[in-house]
């Protein structure tokens, strides 16, 4: 058995041991602890660069990576007692609902639509869209978009949130990917790349990349990160939300920020104020 979700077990399930059998990962995640001891199961990305990836060697890096590892050391967790799990943007109501996981870090805006299925703690990062250029490039304001062969991941509302509220007529090319899109962008194929500056900054900052890009430093719309809870769970909540208190006032959050994002040139930020639970 892992740990539930109910509000009223939360101050006593990390007391209690886990099985082998729930301690492994059906997915590739880590493998949780050695089967009798606490643990976590928790959902992130293991696709994105900076923020959630899952390496070759089977570990996971990423400044939702980071921020989950602490925020499950303040409730009593070590590193080696969470079990990762992959949670896909259109799976991760479900995976809460169904107690897959404990929360989910995963790159999670909080929505008034989100709310009504499950709960969230913080926010932890308040992202902003924005656009990826080739370095020494320039965007000087959102109506020189329109000038731009803007790409477009296939699924993504990133580019058409730009179309219908900014730039009317840019021109969008739909790829399969963001690697596409990366590719696109080098070989000058496309002339940007939209999604979240979080995610912009963590591909940039890929060793590969590095030097190659840069974020024109647009503000396109706000996107508050959240961690993702069973629904109504306000004991957790409150539980989660000191320890992001703790990690912002303790310099541990901008040090993720820094070593995750800095890479692309990505200015750190003022921690946001939490709002969640409050």
């Amino acid at each position: 058995m892992r740990l539930r979700k109910s509000t009223a077990a939360v101050a006593s399930v990390f007391a209690l041991a886990l099985t082998a059998t729930a301690c492994g990962s059906d997915d590739g995640g880590s493998d949780g602890g050695d089967g009798g001891s606490e643990g976590l199961t928790i959902g992130i990305k293991y696709d994105q660069p900076g923020l959630g990836l899952q390496n070759a060697d089977n570990e996971f890096t990423g400044f939702d990576v980071d921020i989950a590892t602490y925020v499950a050391g303040e409730l009593g967790v070590e590193p080696e007692d969470i079990t990762w799990k992959q949670a896909q943007s259109p799976e991760r109501e479900n995976m809460l609902k169904n107690g897959d996981v404990d929360f989910i870090v995963a790159t999670y805006s909080i929505t008034d639509e989100r709310k009504q299925e499950v709960s969230f703690a913080g926010p932890y990062f308040v992202a902003q869209q924005d656009l990826l250029i080739r370095a020494g490039e320039s965007v000087e304001n959102t109506d020189a978009i329109n000038d731009l062969n803007l790409c477009s991941v296939a699924g993504s509302t990133s580019a058409q949130k730009i179309q219908d509220n900014f730039a009317e007529d840019v021109n969008l090319q739909e790829f399969g990917g963001y690697s596409e899109c990366l590719t696109g962008l080098e070989n000058g194929a496309v002339d940007a790349l939209t999604t979240d500056n979080t995610i912009l900054a963590g591909y940039a900052a890929q060793a590969e990349h590095q030097g190659k890009f840069e974020l024109a430093g647009l503000d396109l719309g706000l996107e508050n990160y959240g961690i993702g809870l069973p629904k109504d769970d306000t004991e957790l909540q409150e539980k989660i939300n000191a320890a992001l208190e703790k990690m912002f006032e303790d310099g541990a959050w901008a040090e993720a920020v820094e070593k995750n994002l800095g890479p692309a040139g990505f200015e750190t930020p003022d921690a946001p104020e939490i709002t969640e639970g409050s």
